[in-house]
């Protein structure tokens, strides 16, 4: 072999590998082989899998030498087979659940009619002509679970199945499924024929008052052994699993139940024998309990069963018939009491017990009855519409098209009654403020949806109507329809409205400034101010709302334009614009700022940039607010367009500094930190103290990490952050001659201020970033000269280590600033860890020891899967544990300062048991002793108790040393383990303790 070979014969063989799958051959050539495979865990192949594949190779057919198709031979080797079979059956226990899930019908019927043949019921044999109390246990056993599969069948066939999606077309796998699916259909067939004799030997079986048994892995074995008995009359016949007599009547009974549920809806009569069984079924599982050593039964599907069969069945108590809603509806339709069914569906909406589903179902009832002829219905269609859409309203769903369409012409009776459900749909003094939103919307639209005026005034003036709305909402609403409507058939009306007295001029004026104030359509707005300037020339329409604010830098030019109709439209629609941008309603802002764009491109090319940049603003809060969530990247063009804004030099063009600082924190947050340090302009650094911010702060996170020399950026950045956070010194005489020293906290030493870096700084999301200005901050704090307890943070080693001079910074600045801006980190990303250890170094140095050990916890349990797994080292540093120690120790936890020992790389033996000589804990003590696992610890908390006289917490400590993992003789891998194992479940009582 060469040496290229034995390389790659090396790798391969240490490489590892899933081990292979177990063939089923090999279960026929070992005996013990089965029974071993399915011991493990998760065997592979699974137990129903290996049914399938014993099954399928016992019933292959054979070919003769004329190659004729022939039955499969009954050979020895197909008898071991079937055999298998079964025993994998029994290993599960028969469960017919498990099997069906897994099972197809052809594969199930075949295993069961072998269980059948092995428990020696004759072929052919009629099952209802045998008589079961004289069979032996196990063959009784196999007819009851092949007469109750059968049934099982019957009713799983009723239900609707969704049609899988079939693959690509594959000649051998169509043919396949089409063979399954026709035998199949004939078995079900055959089942169906004997399904009258399946009940009856299942109600023969309810009167048997034994035990049965069902066959194990050793009883088939007994029987594989001894062939020639008859009639199962062996040892294997009541050595079985036992089966009590109320688990078969149990299970027997809830079969039957089904079978009759579903024959039900063909026979009305046969609901009454279910609703017999199913009720027994409940009152032994009440007796019994419902999960047994082998049946089990679904209570949920039970107690639906139940409730179906009171409402489908008559009974001569009515208080107990009439006791759920769904009876009571039931009742309702049976006997054409409809008005009662209305006030139902009433009641149910302040309930609301009754599911969407049902509700719309017995509506679909009630317009199928209306359509087959019965006129009387549509009156009650209509109103039981009403109750399921205010129904829908007040839980946030949408309203359905048949309300529309019954809506089309209202009326007054109509009206009415939806005030009158709307009513008693909702009680206002307890009634959240999202459902009286949600009503008073609804109300507002249907007001907004009508022609005639006069229904409007109907739901505005009503009492809930009035209570929902403020009074400007309800005036504004009737203007919006006295515009859109301002004919009014007054014939119709039986009184004169308030609202149809002309108004004069000035009212006018003030219902067209309303509009004007509420509007976000540009259209609208221009049609309104040329209304307004056709009534007046004397006012200024720009000043009618102290809300519509312009930036001092665009006021001048927009005032300055001399057409007063253009100066009030353009400053409107900017001001609105920057308003819809505040309240992130972009599409609003987008159209009003394009509106505006369009009209000032044709008069002034300073204004038309100054939109320009606007909508790049814009541009760059709707990618944040939106795609940017998600992480997707933004288009190149957006990216190309905020780099021409920063590289811009246009004369004249007033400039608000927020664009730049949004750009410059787009191109942060996007990792642009190519262009930010290599390619943008120097003059703009110069210019742009953003720019310059964003080019050192992109220049340092690309260098992390990296080698001394390479450190520049980050001195330069540095030097300026602290120039920011430098105060000014003046010294001033006072009157008794002293010198004093004043400090401008917000001095003009940086090239911005403070507030103004913080505030930056809350526009970025990227991680590094972030992680690296916390980083720079957190130094910053730490070089003060009486700072106790320093806080730690990434890449804290490539700032300088000193600052010149050092009285000229404002440390309490500084320390404001470092919590500002860890609360803030956080709201970005709550499970980055670093920054835990930072809020938690922040708490600890201010002496909030349970926060501190809070957010510690927190830092270990987001970075180990809430320390299922082993807590990363740099995450809990030795420092970190000391801090923890110390915590504890602070809030007299002292079993938890001596468990905490354990996790330093020494253990601290010293503090250790200073703190177990504590006899005044606040923590659970002797409880955390199975948590220890030193036992050096340990013998000394055998040794104080004993001191103390303690039995019991000495007999604690015992215990916990005895174990058999903590014995110092066992490979080093297994004390590892252990430790492990006891680190994990104290740090998660801690965090349920400190969370």
């Amino acid at each position: 072999m060469s040496a290229e070979a034995a390389d790659r014969e090396a790798a391969t063989s240490s490489r590892p590998c899933t081990p292979p799958q177990t063939s089923w051959f090999e279960f026929v050539l070992e005996e013990a082989l089965l029974e071993q495979h399915l011991q493990k865990p998760s065997p592979d192949p699974p137990p129903v899998q290996l049914i399938v594949q014993f099954l399928e190779q016992a019933s292959k057919p054979s070919v003769n030498e004329q190659n004729q198709v022939q039955l499969p031979p009954d050979n020895k080797r197909n008898r071991i087979l079937k055999l298998l079979a079964l025993k994998v059956a029994a290993h599960l226990k028969w469960d017919l659940d498990v099997l069906e899930k897994s099972l197809s019908v052809p594969v199930l019927n075949m295993l069961l009619n072998e269980l059948l043949c092995i428990s020696k019921v004759p072929p052919g044999t009629k099952h209802v002509d045998v008589d079961l109390s004289s069979l032996p246990p196990t063959t009784a056993m196999a007819i009851l679970l092949y007469n109750r599969w059968a049934i099982r069948t019957i009713v799983q066939s009723s239900f609707p199945v969704k049609q899988v999606k079939p693959g690509p077309p594959q000649l051998n796998v169509m043919n396949h499924i089409q063979q399954e699916k026709e035998l199949t259909e004939n078995i079900l067939k055959v089942l169906k024929e004997q399904a009258a004799d399946s009940i009856l030997v299942l109600e023969g079986a309810l009167k048997l008052n034994k035990d049965l048994y069902v066959h194990t892995i050793r009883t088939l074995d007994l029987l594989a052994m001894e062939p020639g008995m008859v009639n199962g009359e062996t040892e294997s016949s009541t050595a079985g699993l036992k089966i009590s007599a109320e688990e078969i009547q149990c299970q027997v009974c809830y079969d039957l139940g089904a079978i009759y549920f579903q024959q039900g809806s063909t026979n009305a009569a046969v609901h009454e024998k279910a609703k017999e069984k199913f009720f027994k079924t409940k009152e032994l599982i009440a007796k019994n309990g419902s999960s047994s050593l082998h049946f089990t039964i679904d209570e949920e599907r039970l107690a639906g069963y139940c409730q179906a069969c009171e409402v489908l069945t008559s009974s001569s108590d009515d208080a107990s018939q009439q006791a759920t809603p769904y009876s009571k509806i039931h009742s309702c339709m049976k006997s054409g009491k409809y008005q009662d069914l209305v006030k139902i569906f009433l009641e149910d909406n302040l309930t609301l017990s009754l599911p969407e589903q049902f509700r719309q179902s017995v509506l679909r009832e009630l317009f199928q009855k209306a359509q087959q002829g019965n006129d009387a219905l549509d009156e009650v269609c209509f109103k039981v519409c009403v109750c399921n859409t205010v129904c829908d309203v007040l839980q946030g769903r949408i309203i359905d098209i048949q309300f529309c369409q019954l809506f089309l012409k209202p009326s007054k009776e109509k009206i009415d009654f939806l005030l009158e459900v709307c009513s008693g749909s909702i009680n206002l003094e307890s009634a959240s403020e999202e459902l009286k939103r949600r009503m008073a919307a609804f109300l507002k639209n249907l007001c907004l949806g009508m022609e005639d005026l006069q229904f409007v005034f109907m739901i505005s003036s009503h009492e809930l109507f009035i209570k929902l709305l403020k009074d400007d909402e309800r005036k504004l609403l009737i203007d919006q329809m006295r515009k859109r409507s301002p004919r009014i058939n007054l014939c119709t009306k039986p009184v004169t409205s308030f609202y149809d007295i002309p108004a004069s001029a000035s009212v006018n004026i003030g219902q067209l400034e309303h509009q004007l104030i509420l509007s976000v359509d540009p259209w609208r707005i221009r049609q309104i101010l040329i209304e307004l300037h056709g009534m007046t020339s004397e006012r200024q329409f720009w000043t009618i709302s102290n809300k519509w604010e312009v930036p001092n830098v665009y006021g001048s030019v927009i005032l300055g334009i001399k057409d007063s109709l253009t100066r009030d439209l353009v400053y409107i629609l900017m001001a609105k614009g920057l308003h819809c941008c505040a309240i992130k309603d972009f599409v609003h802002a987008k159209q009003l700022f394009a509106a505006c764009l369009e009209l000032v491109t044709e008069f002034s090319p300073k204004l038309r940039q100054v939109m320009l940049n606007e909508m790049l603003l814009l541009d760059i809060y709707t990618h944040e607010a939106g795609a940017g969530v998600s992480g997707e990247r933004p288009p190149s063009d957006l990216i190309s367009r905020v780099r021409g804004y920063l590289e811009m030099r246009v004369p004249d063009i007033p400039l608000r500094q927020v664009i730049a600082e949004e750009c410059v924190a787009f191109l942060l947050n996007w990792c642009e930190n190519e262009y930010l340090t290599m390619q943008v302009p120097l003059p703009l650094v110069q210019t742009n103290p953003y720019v310059k911010l964003g080019q050192l702060l992109a220049a340092t996170c690309k260098e992390l990490p990296g080698p001394k020399e390479s450190r520049r950026t980050a001195k330069d950045l540095w030097e300026v952050v602290v120039q920011i956070c430098s105060v000014s010194n003046q010294h001033k005489r006072g009157n008794d001659g002293r010198v004093s020293l004043i400090k401008h906290r917000e001095s003009t030493l940086g090239i911005m201020y403070r507030s103004e870096l913080l505030s930056f700084i809350k526009k970025l999301r990227e991680p590094l970033v972030l992680t690296t200005i916390l980083s720079l901050f957190v130094k910053l704090h730490n070089v003060r000269e009486d700072i106790v307890n320093d806080i730690a943070a990434e890449h804290i080693s490539i700032w300088p280590s000193s600052i010149p001079n050092l009285q000229s910074v404002d440390f309490e600045a500084v320390a404001i600033t470092v919590k500002e801006l860890v609360s803030y980190a956080l709201t970005i990303n709550a499970n980055n860890h670093f920054w835990l250890i930072i809020q938690a170094d922040i708490y600890f140095a201010t002496n909030q020891y349970s926060a501190a050990l809070h957010y510690y916890l927190q830092a270990g349990a987001v970075c180990s899967d809430f320390f299922n797994k082993m807590v990363p080292p740099d995450v809990y540093t030795d420092q970190v544990i000391k801090r923890m120690i110390k915590c504890c120790s602070l809030l007299n936890c002292h079993t938890q300062v001596a468990i905490l020992c354990q996790f330093l790389r020494e253990v601290d033996y010293k503090t250790a048991f200073k703190a177990l000589q504590e006899q005044n804990s606040h923590d659970a003590m002797d409880s955390y002793y199975e948590y220890i696992w030193d036992v050096t610890i340990l013998e000394y908390l055998t040794y104080l108790h004993h001191k103390r006289g303690e039995t019991d917490k000495r007999q604690i400590a015992i215990k916990a040393i005895g174990q058999t993992e903590l014995n110092a003789s066992n490979p080093e891998e297994v004390l590892q383990l252990a430790a492990q194992r006891r680190k994990k479940k104290f740090l998660q009582a801690m965090a349920k303790l400190y969370f």
